[in-house]
């Protein structure tokens, strides 16, 4: 913090997102050499997460001992929280963490680390620390709270997205969509075609600016995944309460496995190289029974790798016009019964759909226009609030990813000081905060096919890790706000958001100005 800047409010006074209900209570507890913890049965988890946040912001083992007066406690009685509540009492003589289920009591730590001082969170006081008396009973107002990180445009080593999940989790959010293919870069590791990231996962240079730019930086950029980093990420995650879930998509965006197997296209002999381009690409695929094929296949190893219920299958931004040249994709058409080849692009994602449904998952899309996509679908409505709506009517649960105010590579405002940005608008914290996620007048059922929202992250102006962090915050603080608490008061927000900016710089989390920091834009 700016030692110039006001002293930024007490830490029980600045949780964010704020808890359901708090009530102040007297007295502090305080951690010293004396803490035990007393871990009851099925909390071992919890007590893990904590000691991993404790143990560095005081120096103290916090070992379990049977009259321990920091308990962590299950109680199945609290149906009323759900899954996700929790109920945290802080006094004098002790602490007691309680929740009918183990992912409440995850939530739950991450409020305790709240509640730390903020200088607590970068260096250990060496003397113990003090919780606040407090009473809180906090249940989420809905079940998604994710974030999107398209790690395809600019990979990112596994080292920094376990980062990006605990940050994730300080805000209780819940789901981690990983963004692994597209025309740029193909980063999920697939055992029976090893060229999809050999050849995939490696481009000769990137565009400099935005789509149409003749400007390249000239440098190679690559990178995949093995299933071991993965699978420890996924491990990270869930121990922190959050769901890693794996896109892969199709038909359109796969430049990258066009390039490493020319038969998957609509000109296999064509010899295309990895997308250097931002925007959307013409190459769509086949539609064959041979690329079908090769795609499930994909799909049974993603959904092998990944326990996620859900699994992303892409579908947006898909051109049509090779399918309307393609004399196979005319005859598949033609055989399928649909009125031409744009109705291809239907007819594949039900296919896709199918498969994942079949494994006992659920397929997630991207809505185009809310009115095509598979039953079986989860929507992503990210065009238009209208497209939501339209897939609820008909019976799809619904995930608001309005670009509007979800798309966080769009600039966080108009100024000349903030780098390099997607080009259109900008969206600024008021506007993340403004999601509306309420049913349109008259039609009250639809908040139940409501899921939640998540931010998006496409990456190709956002290649560094501070980049990306500098981007997301404080902007996704805002969105977990709005669905944790659905409660709309922007000052009170503000107010806490002063007292969080403290505890995430403590955390080295850039909010202020990237623009000094950035590695110049080559010529």
């Amino acid at each position: 913090m700016d030692p110039l800047s006001p002293t930024p409010p007490p830490p029980d006074l600045s949780l964010v997102p704020r808890p359901s209900r708090l009530t102040p209570r007297p007295g502090r507890y305080r951690l010293d050499d004396t803490t035990r913890l007393r871990v009851a049965p099925g909390t071992e988890g919890a007590a893990d997460l904590l000691r991993g946040y404790l143990v560095p912001a005081t120096g103290l083992r916090l070992e379990h001992a049977e009259d321990g007066a920091f308990v962590l406690a299950l109680d199945p009685a609290l149906t009323e929280l759900g899954e996700e509540g929790y109920r945290l009492t802080i006094g004098p003589d002790g602490v007691l963490l309680r929740a009918a289920g183990p992912t409440g009591l995850l939530r739950s730590v991450q409020t305790i680390r709240q509640l730390l001082p903020y200088e607590g969170l970068s260096a250990p006081s060496g003397t113990g620390v003090e919780l606040p008396g407090l009473e809180i009973t906090d249940v989420p107002a809905h079940p998604w709270r994710g974030m999107l990180l398209d790690v395809a445009r600019h990979f990112q080593p596994v080292s920094y997205l376990r980062r990006f999940v605990d940050l994730l989790a300080l805000h209780k959010l819940n789901v981690f969509q990983l963004h692994l293919t597209d025309d740029q870069g193909w980063r999920m590791p697939v055992d029976a075609y090893p060229r999809l990231t050999g050849i995939g996962g490696h481009r000769s240079q990137s565009m400099v600016g935005p789509a149409g730019s003749t400007r390249f930086d000239g440098r190679p950029h690559g990178g995949s995944y093995t299933r071991a980093e993965l699978t420890d990420l996924i491990a990270y995650a869930a121990a922190r309460g959050v769901t890693v879930v794996p896109e892969v998509g199709v038909p359109g965006h796969v430049r990258s496995a066009l390039a490493a197997h020319p038969e998957l296209g609509n000109h296999p002999d064509a010899r295309l190289d990895v997308w250097t381009h931002w925007g959307v690409c013409p190459n769509v695929l086949g539609v064959g029974d041979h690329v079908l094929d090769f795609f499930r296949t994909v799909l049974d190893e993603v959904m092998d790798l990944f326990p996620s219920t859900y699994v992303h299958i892409g579908g947006d931004e898909v051109p049509t016009q090779e399918w309307e040249a393609s004399p196979a994709a005319i005859a598949r058409a033609a055989q399928e019964g649909l009125s031409g080849p744009r109705e291809l692009h239907g007819w594949f994602m039900a296919r896709m759909a199918d498969h994942v449904v079949r494994a006992g998952r659920r397929p997630i899309a991207w809505a185009e226009n809310g009115t095509t996509l598979p039953l079986s679908c989860t929507v992503m409505s990210w065009r238009t609030p209208q497209h939501a709506w339209a897939a609820a009517r008909r019976g799809h649960d619904v995930i608001h990813t309005d670009h509007r105010s979800t798309y966080f590579d769009y600039a966080r405002d108009p100024g000349p000081a903030e780098p390099p940005g997607q080009p259109g608008h900008s969206i600024d914290l008021r506007t993340v905060y403004g999601v509306d996620l309420l049913p349109p007048p008259g039609e009250p059922l639809l908040a139940g096919k409501v899921l939640g929202t998540q931010g998006q992250l496409w990456t190709e102006f956002v290649p560094t890790p501070e980049h990306i962090e500098y981007l997301t915050y404080p902007r996704l603080c805002a969105l977990a706000e709005r669905v944790w608490d659905s409660t709309d008061d922007w000052q009170d927000f503000r107010t806490r958001l002063e007292g969080h900016r403290a505890r995430l710089a403590a955390l080295g989390v850039p909010q202020d100005t990237l623009q000094a920091r950035m590695a110049p834009v080559p010529a």
